[in-house]
Order: structure tokens, then C-alpha cells, then sequence
């Protein structure tokens, strides 16, 4: 799978498809420094100020992780006739970003977040803003600035809602009405309790709290959660509905069914700006081809690897392709199981309603004729499970020559194939007791065999499941290698 995503990601360079940011830009500013003492003026820490950053937060930063991605991004926000404004522009179009249609408020200061930190301990926050609802002629304005920048025919618009003031709920109507005539999808980053003013808009990506706030349950109630999130999708006519769980990874919630994508971070140090990644990455993907599931796999990857810095910090394309290569190696050695593991995958794919495929053998010495096998038995179902016979049973089976290679090795190689989804070793005479524990949808042998000789086939049938026979290459097997070779 991995392979596709960094398909993908190698194609958001140069890509013609451009995305438009439409929401709340402000300046993240970090005071960075030491505390080693307590102030005797009051019972405060001293920091001692080492180093001042400032950086795109809000929607801007949505826009640095597009950018960071290598995509064409423009946005569309609100800044204060102030330094702070000039500074943040200046940000966002070092970025890359076009920032022409950016709007400035005489009314109302530029969005600041002032976060002073000693290590990775934020210490105090400090924001300028104004609570102050837009006017109606800024209003028009931004609705303006919007339909100049749509004429450029974005491939997806993403609405970045901090509620501080840009999306109010007719602006985001009206721009969600605009897109569908334009056919141009939209997600949005929710805020508030109320999310009617998001009805008709693509998908939306809220966090866990942000989703039991709107459906008014308890956040601990993981499963009345997801089922008032999935009625939410169905209110709002959303095409996919994305919950981000933090440690717990995100739920897609679609039309069919109810899938958890686990978290990938190793360390999480700051998980500020979290949100902004995911929702630009999945934009990305989205826009580039890729499935609802497949693009929040890319987003909760690049997401792992954000919350392992300090701040508010985009993702790059070269550290989101070093992650994935870094983890499709990784998730090719996790494809070898035990029981309790393969027990644990199955109970996952189970519930999320895939159809399981077994398969067995000794794989001795792979061949084309058995990598032409496997992906044609990976075809009857959504996940495989290749059940690998151990030294000892291949020993049994072949003779005291056999294996060639040995188990560890024999099923590191298998663990390789894009079409082996989870490989287990078993010592017994036959696979039965593994086929038991499993119970899956189909079994799948070489046509070399009847339906009434598959182990496990009539077991299979038992519970609804099939027996599938799938044609062999002839003229390849290990034995005619190993005669080549002269073994």
C-alpha cells in the first residue's frame, strides 16, 4: 500500500492541481528560553530568553503544510492593518504562497499567539484578537476575494475555522454553495456547536472533543461517539466524515461503514498544528486520486511525524516519503505474526467488514509462479493470510533435502509482497487448526487440487465461506530450479 501513497506524494511536485485555504491566518510567535530560577517579585518562573520564533498558524499553516507538500496553494484570510499582519504575510509568502487575495482589517488586530517555552514546557500563552464579529462590507469583501480566486479552478478548497471570525455561517454557505455549482469539493476544519453551516461541504475533520461537543455526547463513550458522528455525516450530507482520536488514530466514517486508522507517532512532543497537517494532506491526496481511507493514511502518517517537534511546525515532502519508505519497510517485518498478533489483525479486519483470504505452503525458493498465485488469491478477498509451513513440516512434507531457505528468511521475502497482507508459521501436519482460529471467508489453493481436497474447505463452507481454486503457472516450481541447479 505504502508504495502507492509514495506514488502519490512524488506526483504533488509539479502537479498542475492547485488548493485553495479559505480561513482564520495567524502569527504563532515563540519565546523560546531557560527557567532555573523563580522570580522574587512573585511566584513565577524567569524565563531567559534565548531565541524568538515566528511561524504561520490557523489556516496559514494549513497552507506551509500544502506548500511543505509541494502543491500550488493560495489563501484566502484576514490580517490587521499592523506589524504583526506585515509579518505574517511576509511568512506565508516566503512559503510559496500566493497571497493576493489576503484581506486587511482596519476593525480588528492580526490573530497572534504569543506561546513563551522553556524546552518543550510551554510556560504561558498569550493571543491578540478580536471578538468582534466581521461587517458586512468585510464580509463582501472576502465573499469577493473568494470568487477571483475560484475563477482559477482549485482542485478542492479546504475552510480553516478557528472561529475567529472569517467563516462566519453565511460566508461558509455561500462558498460551499459556490464550489458545488463549481463542482469543486470542500473540507473543512469545524469550530463550534453548531455544524449546520458546513452542511453540503465534502468532509469535515474533527478532533474527538470537537466531534462529542457537536453531538452532544460523552467523549468517553467511544462507540456513541462514532455512531452520533456517522448520523452527523448523514445531516450534513458529507460524503466521508474524519475523526481525528489523537493517540487512538482517526475514524472514516463513509456510507458503508466505520473504519480506524491507528496512530503512527512514536514520540509526541507538541501536538499543535496536528489538525492543520491532517486536513492538508488529505487535500492533497484527495486531489491527487487517492480513496478516503488511503488519503487519511497519508494525513495520520504525516501527522505522526508533526507532533514530533516543538510548535507549530508543516510537514515537508521529503520527511513525509522518508516516513513512508521508513514505515513500508517496517510494515512488511510487522506482517509476520504470532497468534495472539495475526488474532488481533483479524479481529480489526473483521470488523471493518473486509473478506479474509487463507492460503498455505512452503514457498521454497519463491518463484514467478507463486508471486502470479498470490496476487491472484489476494484477488478473491481484501486481506490474505499466507499460513507458512515451518522447517520441520516442510522437512516432513519434501524430504530431509527441504527447505532450501530457511522459515525466517521464507517468510521475510513473502512479508515483501504487496499481495500477502499477514504471514503466520505453523508446525502441524496440516493448517487446520490455524484455518479454525482464523475462520476465514475463502481458502485458496493451486488448481492442482479438487475443492473436496482443500484442508479446511468443508470447515470454510461451514460458517459461508468458499473454496477457491486459482490456475497455476506451469513450468515453474522449486523442484525444477533445484534440478537446475543440480541439488
Amino acid at each position: 500500500m505504502n508504495s502507492q501513497l509514495i506514488d502519490t506524494v512524488r506526483q504533488f511536485t509539479g502537479s498542475k492541481k492547485s488548493i485553495l485555504v479559505i480561513g482564520d491566518v495567524m502569527l504563532d510567535r515563540y519565546l523560546m528560553g531557560n527557567v532555573n530560577r523563580i522570580s522574587p517579585e512573585a511566584p513565577v518562573p524567569v524565563v531567559l530568553l534565548k531565541q524568538s520564533e515566528d511561524r504561520a498558524g490557523g489556516a496559514a499553516n494549513v497552507a506551509a503544510n500544502l506548500s511543505g507538500l509541494g502543491l500550488n496553494t493560495e489563501i484566502i484570510g484576514c490580517i490587521g492593518d499592523d506589524v504583526t499582519g506585515k509579518i505574517l504575510t511576509q511568512i506565508i509568502a516566503d512559503s510559496g504562497i500566493g497571497v493576493a487575495n489576503i484581506m486587511t482589517s482596519k476593525l480588528r488586530p492580526t490573530v497572534s499567539k504569543t506561546r513563551v517555552m522553556s524546552g518543550n514546557q510551554q510556560i504561558v500563552r498569550i493571543d491578540d484578537e478580536s471578538a468582534a464579529a466581521f461587517s458586512v462590507e468585510e464580509n463582501q469583501q472576502l465573499l469577493n476575494n473568494v470568487a477571483q480566486a475560484l475563477n482559477n479552478k482549485p482542485a478542492m478548497v479546504i475552510l480553516s475555522d478557528y472561529a475567529k471570525g472569517v467563516l462566519s455561517d453565511s460566508t461558509c454557505k455561500a462558498i460551499i454553495e459556490h464550489c458545488k455549482h463549481l463542482n469543486i469539493p470542500v473540507i473543512a476544519d469545524p469550530k463550534g456547536r453548531d455544524y449546520g453551516k458546513y452542511k453540503g461541504a465534502s468532509t469535515l475533520t474533527p478532533n474527538k472533543k470537537e466531534t462529542a461537543e457537536a453531538c452532544g455526547v460523552d467523549i468517553n463513550e467511544t462507540e456513541a461517539l462514532l455512531h452520533a458522528a456517522e448520523q452527523l455525516k448523514n445531516q450534513l450530507n458529507l460524503d466521508f466524515l474524519a475523526v481525528t482520536r489523537g493517540e487512538e488514530g482517526i475514524s472514516l466514517i463513509d456510507d458503508k461503514q466505520i473504519q480506524h486508522i491507528p496512530a503512527t507517532a512514536k514520540k509526541v512532543f507538541d501536538v499543535s498544528g496536528a489538525g492543520d497537517t491532517v486536513i492538508a494532506t488529505l487535500a492533497a491526496g484527495l486531489a491527487h486520486g487517492l480513496n478516503p481511507h488511503d488519503a487519511l493514511q497519508l494525513a495520520n502518517i504525516a501527522a505522526g511525524i508533526v507532533v514530533g517537534k516543538v510548535g507549530t511546525v508543516p510537514v515537508s515532502k521529503a520527511e513525509l516519503l522518508k516516513a513512508l519508505v521508513s514505515e513500508d519497510g517496517q510494515s512488511q517485518a510487522d506482517k509476520i505474526c504470532d497468534g495472539t498478533q495475526l488474532a488481533e489483525l483479524v479481529s480489526r479486519w473483521k470488523a471493518n467488514q473486509q473478506k479474509i483470504v487463507f492460503t498455505n505452503g512452503c514457498f521454497d525458493l519463491l518463484h514467478a509462479g507463486h508471486v502470479t498465485y498470490l496476487e491472484a488469491a489476494k484477488k478473491t478477498g481484501d486481506k490474505l493470510i499466507l499460513g507458512l509451513n515451518t522447517d520441520r513440516s516442510v522437512s516432513a512434507l519434501k524430504g530431509p533435502t527441504r527447505p532450501v531457505v530457511h522459515e525466517g528468511d521464507r517468510a521475510r521475502v513473502l512479508a515483501a509482497l504487496a499481495s500477502v497482507d499477514a504471514v503466520i508459521l505453523f508446525d502441524e501436519d496440516t493448517p487446520l487448526q490455524l484455518i479454525d482460529a482464523i475462520r476465514p471467508d475463502v481458502i485458496v489453493k493451486g488448481d492442482d487440487y479438487t475443492e473436496d481436497q482443500v484442508v479446511g474447505g468443508t470447515e470454510v463452507k461451514s460458517w459461508g465461506g468458499s473454496v477457491k481454486l486459482i490456475p497455476l503457472v506451469q513450468g515453474r516450481s522449486t523442484s525444477n530450479i533445484i534440478k537446475k541447479l543440480g541439488a
